[in-house]
C-alpha cells in the first residue's frame, strides 16, 4: 500500500496558506506537514502550496548537508524522490507543529538540521 505524500486535509490547508501568501498575507504560519527520507537524512516542513500550479510548496527544507533553508520545492519532485536505498519520501504521521515556521527555521539554522 502506498501512502499519499499529503492528505486531502493537509493539501487544503497548504493551498489556503498559499492563497494568503499570494495576497500578501504570508504571515508566519505553522508547518502543515513534515516529510522525510528514511534513508537519506532529508526533511521538509511545508507550510504552503502555490494555489496557481498546486505543485510548488514552500517551507523549511533540510537536505541533510547542514544548511537548512526556507525554500520552494515541487511536490511532484518529492513524490518522485528516493533515497540511496530506494526508499521514497514519507509523511511523518506523528508530526504536530509546536512552533511557527520562522521559529523552526531559526532553530534548524542554529542546529544545522531540523530536529523536531
Amino acid at each position: 500500500m502506498i501512502m499519499a505524500l499529503i492528505t486531502d486535509e493537509q493539501r487544503q490547508q497548504l493551498l489556503a496558506n498559499g492563497r494568503a501568501a499570494a495576497q500578501g498575507k504570508r504571515g508566519d504560519p505553522y508547518p502543515v506537514v513534515k516529510l522525510f527520507t528514511p534513508d537519506a537524512h532529508a526533511t521538509w516542513l511545508l507550510a504552503e502550496v502555490d494555489p496557481v500550479d498546486g505543485d510548488t510548496a514552500y517551507g523549511l527544507c533540510d537536505v541533510g548537508l547542514g544548511a537548512p533553508e526556507l525554500a520552494h520545492i515541487k511536490l511532484s519532485d518529492l513524490e518522485a524522490m528516493q533515497g540511496p536505498n530506494k526508499l521514497p519520501v514519507q509523511r511523518d504521521l506523528h508530526f504536530k507543529p509546536k512552533r511557527r515556521l520562522s521559529e523552526y527555521a531559526a532553530q534548524a539554522r542554529a542546529d544545522g538540521s531540523i530536529n523536531d
